[in-house]
């Protein structure tokens, strides 16, 4: 079999079956498992799979930096976000991620809330500047363009200092197996940090995050309080989350 047969094989097998076993496709293809590592090393190069021990699983779309993923999924992320704000209640402390579903959420916050909004990302903070009974908390420290949130130690200390109600955490890979993830290794750091000091942790999915992985783990999903994805997410795909024991909100 020829390398590109071999590799639309192994895309394939990886999308009807949600993970592939090195050890297994070698057995299947007849060849050894080394030509199926590079085969999927080269695929990881080319974004379209994620290595992990023994095998590889889907790669998330979702890690292109804010501008391009402004436009994935656009009506999805405004349902998200609609629900996401629902969940604040009034005095809560609620730590709100970068990103554009968390920017529909901030959107979508009531004008009449009364309640603590802490931040790391300008955008958010700026969306949020109109509602005269929101609390702003801005977490300081440099700015990382791609996600276009701050982010160092100055973010990590200030974060630390703080007990949160309930934190949204932005994501990219959101899988059964692999937890949850994201594309950047700082990012991650700072993701378990707000996560530690939470009582709560939801994160708002949409549809290309489901089922796929990224390279930087952040948590497992037993830690989640609760997974927000759209009505219209498969059966099979929900199941996947439901028969571990996590709850699953659904929009409208």
């Amino acid at each position: 079999m020829l390398t590109t047969q071999r590799k639309q094989h192994i895309l394939a097998r990886l999308h009807a079956q949600g993970q592939v076993i090195a050890k297994a496709l070698s057995q299947e293809l007849g060849t050894t498992e080394d030509t199926v590592r590079r085969d999927l090393r080269e695929l990881a190069a080319q974004g379209k799979l994620q290595r992990v021990h023994g095998g590889a699983l889907p790669a998330s779309p979702a890690i292109g930096n804010t501008l391009a993923r402004g436009g994935i999924a656009h009506e999805d992320k405004v349902a998200l976000g609609r629900l996401g704000a629902s969940l604040i209640k009034p005095g809560q402390v609620a730590l709100l991620d970068g990103g554009t579903t968390a920017l529909q959420l901030a959107q979508h916050i009531a004008p009449d809330l009364h309640a603590t909004i802490v931040t790391h990302s300008p955008v958010i903070a700026t969306a949020l500047a109109t509602h005269a009974h929101i609390d702003i908390i801005m977490l300081g420290g440099k700015l990382f363009r791609h996600s276009m949130v701050n982010m160092g130690a100055q973010t990590v200390e200030a974060a630390s200092q703080l007990h949160i109600d309930l934190y949204f955490m932005g994501v990219t890979g959101v899988h059964p197996t692999a937890g949850l993830t994201t594309g950047d290794y700082e990012e991650a750091a700072l993701k378990r940090a707000f996560h530690a000091r939470a009582a709560e942790t939801v994160v708002l999915a949409s549809s290309e995050k489901l089922l796929t992985a990224s390279v930087y783990a952040i948590a497992p999903l037993k830690s989640l309080a609760a997974l927000v994805v759209t009505a219209h997410t498969p059966t099979e795909t929900r199941q996947a989350f439901e028969v571990l024991g996590i709850k699953i909100l659904l929009t409208d």
